[in-house]
């Protein structure tokens, strides 16, 4: 059988095809997954662009471990969750796992994500009030568009409360929703992650080149940290680079690991594996 790490794909974090039996099975799974602890989180890194790999924090993603290792992505059940009562005890769990995390590796930033159901969780808030201020202002909770903006009102209250406890917010899949400017400038996030729609053939795609060109400037406008999402080619990098963008994600910069490993290492630790057969 292949190895977990092997059993990860491109698309892992793309969301699955929905259907009826596949979300009894997903629930289920995610639902024994809790019960028995077997909810992990694997990290990606995001580096900062022109800076020869240098990690500026790791986004932590939500993975199930099967009783035979296997590695499930959160594409393959979140769909199907997130938006219940159970998705929100898969974010409080997701939380409690980032902050240890945080805990024991003082010298990284983590973000995470969670659904619109998590920002009036008393379980979930209660647990950040819990965490010490020195791990908080490591922590960046990621919001995607569409919930930012499905109710507007709930999510400026809790950008307030998350940011009394010195977290950061990023607004997840930039350009794909339907962000109103009238409350994006009031929203005033910490990071902006443009969508890989925009970023894929950026290299030569000129419409996705004024695009992205767009999106960084409103997002440097109101002093926001721009992060290329879905990087996958060199060409891709590069074009991300020179329009301005400040850090780049992606698997040509590494695929989500068990630990949160910056891409220098990676490189070590290949050359000791390939020297030592």
């Amino acid at each position: 059988m292949a190895s977990a790490s092997k059993q990860i794909t491109r698309n892992a974090d793309i969301p699955a095809v929905m259907s009826d039996t596949l979300s009894i099975l997903e629930t289920d799974r995610v639902s024994k997954a809790l019960n028995d602890n077997r909810v992990e989180l694997f990290y990606q890194p995001i580096v900062r662009s022109g800076s020869n790999n240098f990690v500026a924090f790791y986004e932590g993603l939500a993975r199930v471990k099967m009783r035979d290792g296997a590695i499930i992505s959160a594409g393959q059940f979140m769909p199907f969750v997130e938006n219940t009562a159970l998705g929100s005890r898969l974010d409080r769990r997701i939380l409690r796992l980032a902050l240890e995390q945080l805990r024991g590796n003082p010298d990284i930033r983590l973000s995470i994500n969670m659904s619109v159901l998590s920002m009036q969780d008393s379980g979930w808030l209660a647990l950040l009030e819990a965490a010490s201020p020195e791990v908080c202002e490591r922590l960046i909770i990621e919001v995607t568009e569409g919930a930012a903006m499905s109710d507007v009102e709930l999510t400026t209250a809790f950008m307030h409360r998350v940011r009394r406890k010195h977290c950061s917010i990023a607004l997840d899949d930039f350009g794909t929703g339907a962000t109103s400017f009238r409350y994006f400038k009031d929203f005033l996030f910490d990071f902006i992650k443009i969508d890989g729609l925009f970023i894929r053939d950026l290299s030569y795609d000129k419409d996705n080149q004024v695009l992205v060109q767009a999106l960084i400037d409103i997002s440097k406008h109101f002093d926001m940290v721009t992060v290329a999402e879905f990087i996958e080619t060199d060409g891709e990098a590069e074009m991300a680079t020179k329009l301005g963008v400040d850090c780049l994600q992606g698997y040509l910069i590494g695929e989500p690991t068990a630990l949160p490993i910056a891409p220098a290492q990676r490189t070590e630790l290949d050359q000791k594996v390939v020297g030592g057969r």
